[in-house]
């Protein structure tokens, strides 16, 4: 069997390819490793994970956090150790979006989920990345920033007393609530992009409108606009955010004169249907079952 995973801060999307190429999903928490142990992962693992481990012959893992070396190797630790020393492939899951949304064409592929990231990818590989900070420096358009720019417009009276009265009777926390959860708590960036949800239910507020609209172009201007071919090849979305809030991208591609892509919230469900579908997988299980004889 092989194991495929899309990770990110919040969640891990888990996809088991059968020996038959029947496939079964299940998710855990997420499993970046900027903010996570080895034995945070572990029992993460121990805890969550639903499918049988017995078998998995192979990993592909595209993470949240995956780019650096040191990162690759913490994660890989962690599912040797869970998994039983199958053979591991650790990638970030901006690879995963290029693979997904551009079918091995040229194009930008963006991630807007609980981080934002971005690429260009030339139908092989990614040629360049525009690096996205973190939600403390960058993450531009992701449901973190957008949740900050939420709460901090609220607590500074930025907005109308509509939505002030809207937002605390949806959520019945306090002021305090808020900042003991940011500034105490581990996983701010979870608890903050859980507030986007909240702006994209009251988008027919205007005030919601333009605090989207503010946190979407940010990601364009700060972002996308970077890529030397921009005007030139066509611009996916991926992740919550794209998904909820895909008509107001629409959008902004088009003020910008951009040319969008695909908007897809599943990419591992699309790569693993098309390496099913081109007979890419079934080769490998055969391949795996007679090394394993």
């Amino acid at each position: 069997m092989i194991l495929f995973a899309d990770s990110g801060s919040t969640k891990t999307k888990w996809g088991l390819v059968g020996s038959d190429a029947t496939v079964s999903y299940c998710t855990t928490g997420g499993m970046n490793p900027f903010y996570l142990g080895l034995e945070d992962m572990l029992h993460l693992l121990e805890v969550e994970f639903l499918l049988p481990r017995a078998g998995i012959a192979e990993i592909w893992f595209y993470g949240a956090g995956c780019t650096q070396l040191e990162n690759k190797r913490l994660v890989t630790g962690a599912l040797s150790l869970f998994f039983n020393k199958p053979k591991i492939h650790v990638n970030t899951d901006l690879l995963l979006a290029a693979q997904s949304l551009c079918d091995n064409r040229p194009g930008i592929a963006c991630i807007l989920g609980t981080g934002s990231n971005s690429c260009y990818y030339d139908g092989n590989k990614i040629i360049n990345n525009v690096p996205p900070l973190g939600y403390v420096l960058g993450d531009e358009g992701s449901a973190s920033v957008l949740g900050r720019r939420l709460i901090s417009d609220i607590l500074k009276k930025q907005m109308s007393k509509e939505i002030c009265k809207l937002f605390f009777n949806s959520y019945r926390i306090s002021a305090d609530d808020i900042l003991d959860s940011v500034y105490r708590k581990p996983f701010p960036n979870r608890y903050l992009a859980q507030f986007a949800k909240f702006i994209s239910k009251n988008l027919s507020y205007p005030e919601m409108q333009t605090l989207a609209r503010a946190c979407l172009s940010d990601f364009f201007k700060r972002n996308v606009l970077q890529y030397r071919r921009v005007y030139l090849e066509p611009v996916h979305f991926t992740g919550s955010v794209a998904f909820h809030f895909r008509e107001l991208i629409s959008e902004i591609t088009g003020e910008f004169g951009i040319r969008l892509g695909k908007i897809n919230n599943e990419p591992l469900n699309n790569l693993i249907e098309r390496k099913i579908n081109n007979g890419e997988l079934k080769e490998k299980i055969l391949e795996l079952s007679t090394l394993k004889k």
